[in-house]
Protein backbone atom coordinates (compact mmCIF):
# COMPACT_ATOMS: atom_id res chain seq x y z
CA UNK A 1 0.00 0.00 0.00
CA UNK A 2 1.26 3.44 -0.87
CA UNK A 3 0.00 6.97 -0.18
CA UNK A 4 -2.53 6.80 -3.03
CA UNK A 5 -4.06 3.63 -1.57
CA UNK A 6 -4.17 5.14 1.91
CA UNK A 7 -5.85 8.27 0.54
CA UNK A 8 -8.46 6.17 -1.26
CA UNK A 9 -9.16 4.28 1.96
CA UNK A 10 -9.39 7.52 3.94
CA UNK A 11 -11.96 8.94 1.50
CA UNK A 12 -13.98 5.71 1.52
CA UNK A 13 -13.87 5.63 5.31
CA UNK A 14 -15.59 9.01 5.35
CA UNK A 15 -18.08 8.18 2.58
CA UNK A 16 -18.23 4.62 1.21
CA UNK A 17 -20.78 5.78 -1.38
CA UNK A 18 -18.48 8.28 -3.06
CA UNK A 19 -18.41 7.77 -6.83
CA UNK A 20 -15.21 6.88 -8.64
CA UNK A 21 -15.46 10.09 -10.67
CA UNK A 22 -15.73 12.30 -7.58
CA UNK A 23 -12.95 10.41 -5.83
CA UNK A 24 -10.70 10.77 -8.89
CA UNK A 25 -11.40 14.53 -9.06
CA UNK A 26 -10.65 15.01 -5.36
CA UNK A 27 -7.41 13.07 -5.64
CA UNK A 28 -6.50 14.62 -9.01
CA UNK A 29 -5.88 11.23 -10.67
CA UNK A 30 -7.58 9.38 -13.52
CA UNK A 31 -10.81 7.52 -12.82
CA UNK A 32 -9.22 4.38 -14.30
CA UNK A 33 -6.40 4.65 -11.75
CA UNK A 34 -8.91 4.76 -8.89
CA UNK A 35 -10.84 1.82 -10.33
CA UNK A 36 -7.68 -0.29 -10.78
CA UNK A 37 -6.48 0.55 -7.27
CA UNK A 38 -9.85 -0.34 -5.76
CA UNK A 39 -9.96 -3.66 -7.61
CA UNK A 40 -6.46 -4.50 -6.34
CA UNK A 41 -7.31 -3.46 -2.76
CA UNK A 42 -10.42 -5.67 -2.88
CA UNK A 43 -8.63 -8.64 -4.51
CA UNK A 44 -5.78 -8.58 -2.00
CA UNK A 45 -8.19 -8.37 0.94
CA UNK A 46 -7.17 -4.90 2.08
CA UNK A 47 -10.78 -3.84 1.49
CA UNK A 48 -13.07 -6.60 2.72
CA UNK A 49 -16.35 -4.82 1.99
CA UNK A 50 -18.33 -1.63 2.18
CA UNK A 51 -20.76 -0.79 4.94
CA UNK A 52 -22.56 2.00 6.73
CA UNK A 53 -21.85 3.46 10.14
CA UNK A 54 -24.99 4.38 12.05
CA UNK A 55 -25.20 7.84 13.53
CA UNK A 56 -26.13 8.63 17.09
CA UNK A 57 -29.77 9.21 16.10
CA UNK A 58 -30.14 5.62 14.89
CA UNK A 59 -28.25 4.22 17.86
CA UNK A 60 -30.16 6.03 20.62
CA UNK A 61 -33.04 3.58 20.49
CA UNK A 62 -30.66 0.64 21.05
CA UNK A 63 -29.24 -0.56 24.37
CA UNK A 64 -25.52 -1.07 23.85
CA UNK A 65 -23.17 -2.84 26.23
CA UNK A 66 -19.67 -4.19 26.51
CA UNK A 67 -19.30 -7.55 28.22
CA UNK A 68 -16.06 -8.74 29.81
CA UNK A 69 -15.68 -12.52 29.94
CA UNK A 70 -13.18 -14.62 31.84
CA UNK A 71 -13.19 -18.18 30.53
CA UNK A 72 -11.71 -21.56 31.43
CA UNK A 73 -8.40 -22.41 29.76
CA UNK A 74 -8.72 -24.25 26.44
CA UNK A 75 -12.46 -23.54 26.20
CA UNK A 76 -12.26 -20.58 23.82
CA UNK A 77 -13.18 -22.43 20.60
CA UNK A 78 -16.39 -23.88 22.03
CA UNK A 79 -17.37 -20.62 23.67
CA UNK A 80 -16.75 -18.64 20.48
CA UNK A 81 -18.96 -20.95 18.43
CA UNK A 82 -21.81 -20.49 20.95
CA UNK A 83 -21.31 -16.72 21.12
CA UNK A 84 -21.35 -16.36 17.31
CA UNK A 85 -24.87 -17.85 17.35
CA UNK A 86 -26.18 -14.94 19.47
CA UNK A 87 -27.38 -12.29 17.00
CA UNK A 88 -27.15 -9.40 19.48
CA UNK A 89 -23.37 -9.81 19.74
CA UNK A 90 -21.83 -7.45 17.18
CA UNK A 91 -18.12 -7.91 17.90
CA UNK A 92 -15.91 -10.29 19.85
CA UNK A 93 -12.31 -9.40 20.72
CA UNK A 94 -9.69 -11.51 22.47
CA UNK A 95 -7.78 -9.55 25.08
CA UNK A 96 -4.76 -9.79 27.33
CA UNK A 97 -4.90 -9.57 31.11
CA UNK A 98 -7.53 -10.86 33.51
CA UNK A 99 -10.29 -10.72 30.87
CA UNK A 100 -10.19 -13.19 27.98
CA UNK A 101 -12.96 -11.90 25.70
CA UNK A 102 -14.55 -8.50 25.13
CA UNK A 103 -18.01 -8.55 23.55
CA UNK A 104 -19.99 -5.66 22.08
CA UNK A 105 -23.76 -6.15 22.26
CA UNK A 106 -26.73 -4.21 20.95
CA UNK A 107 -30.32 -4.94 22.02
CA UNK A 108 -33.75 -3.35 21.73
CA UNK A 109 -34.46 -3.28 25.46
CA UNK A 110 -32.96 -3.88 28.88
CA UNK A 111 -35.08 -7.04 29.13
CA UNK A 112 -33.49 -8.36 25.93
CA UNK A 113 -30.04 -7.42 27.24
CA UNK A 114 -30.77 -9.28 30.48
CA UNK A 115 -31.85 -12.38 28.51
CA UNK A 116 -28.68 -12.29 26.38
CA UNK A 117 -26.48 -11.92 29.46
CA UNK A 118 -28.24 -14.91 31.03
CA UNK A 119 -27.60 -16.98 27.87
CA UNK A 120 -23.91 -16.04 27.90
CA UNK A 121 -23.43 -16.72 31.61
CA UNK A 122 -24.58 -20.36 31.34
CA UNK A 123 -22.25 -21.26 28.46
CA UNK A 124 -19.93 -24.04 29.61
CA UNK A 125 -16.46 -22.63 30.29
CA UNK A 126 -17.53 -19.07 31.16
CA UNK A 127 -16.03 -18.32 34.58
CA UNK A 128 -17.22 -14.74 35.02
CA UNK A 129 -19.11 -12.04 33.18
CA UNK A 130 -19.18 -8.30 33.76
CA UNK A 131 -21.41 -6.02 31.70
CA UNK A 132 -20.95 -2.32 31.10
CA UNK A 133 -23.99 -0.54 29.66
CA UNK A 134 -23.11 2.32 27.32
CA UNK A 135 -24.82 5.57 28.29
CA UNK A 136 -23.62 8.01 25.61
CA UNK A 137 -20.91 8.29 23.00
CA UNK A 138 -18.50 11.18 23.54
CA UNK A 139 -16.05 10.30 20.75
CA UNK A 140 -16.25 7.83 17.86
CA UNK A 141 -13.26 7.56 15.55
CA UNK A 142 -14.11 4.04 14.38
CA UNK A 143 -13.76 3.55 10.67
Amino acid sequence: MDDVDRTIIAHLSQDARISLAVLARRMKVARSTIQARLERLETTGVIAGYTIRLGETARTSRIRASVLLAIEPRSQAGILSRLKAIAQIERIHTTSGRIDLLLHLSTNSTAELDEVLDRISVIEGVRSLESLVHLSTRLDRAV
